[in-house]
């Protein structure tokens, strides 16, 4: 019996390659560099225009530092859906604010998703969080008062604002009904 092995496309693979250096910051000649390859081959391997073999793909992800497996069989993005009022909430024992994880951070990345969900009273005040740590807060309804402990902003719907996590910051809603989105980003 003749005929071609089965396999996944090139063009997958080409584009897994590209998406995959890209990801790590690396230059096609970095990338030849420390896989061992011609650039010329990983052009055209970018390209969909080579066949690479398993001893290829192998370098590549040494090089890449990922598994053979994200080059012929890229991750498929997981749809999570979180409807409102579910998910593990945590509540403050100070004041009227909740929140609750939305998406911790899988291996590799660094950042974690809340909704905040709040009423007017106390404020919740924050402790310093690891060095670099920044939060990006959009308000999605109501009114709330946050940022750096030292000078909180007034933020409305729809209103964004980014600001050290690595010092003492405050969520204080404004009005009835506050909601609003955190993402920690983690450095």
């Amino acid at each position: 019996m003749t005929g071609t092995p089965s396999g996944p496309p090139l063009d997958l693979i080409a584009a897994a390659i590209r998406r995959e250096r890209e990801r790590a910051g690396l230059s096609l000649t970095e990338l030849a560099r420390r896989s061992g390859l011609a650039k010329s081959t990983l052009s055209q391997l970018e390209s969909g225009s080579g066949n690479p073999s398993v001893e290829t793909l192998w370098a590549l992800s040494v090089a890449l530092d990922i598994p053979v497996s994200r080059l012929i069989d890229p991750p498929r993005p997981e749809v999570r859906v979180i409807r409102a009022g579910e998910g593990p909430a945590v509540r403050s024992e100070r004041a009227g604010y909740t929140a609750t994880l939305l998406a911790s951070c899988p291996p590799g990345a660094r950042r974690d998703v809340y909704r905040i969900d709040a009423r007017p009273g106390e404020a919740r005040e924050s402790r310093p969080h690891q060095p670099g740590t920044v939060e990006h807060l959009i308000v999605g309804t109501g009114r709330a008062l946050a940022g750096p402990a030292d000078e909180p902003v007034e933020l409305g719907p729809g209103d964004y604002i980014a600001y050290p996590g690595d010092v003492a910051h405050v969520f204080r809603a404004l009005a009835p009904g506050t909601m609003a989105v955190i993402v920690m980003e983690h450095r």
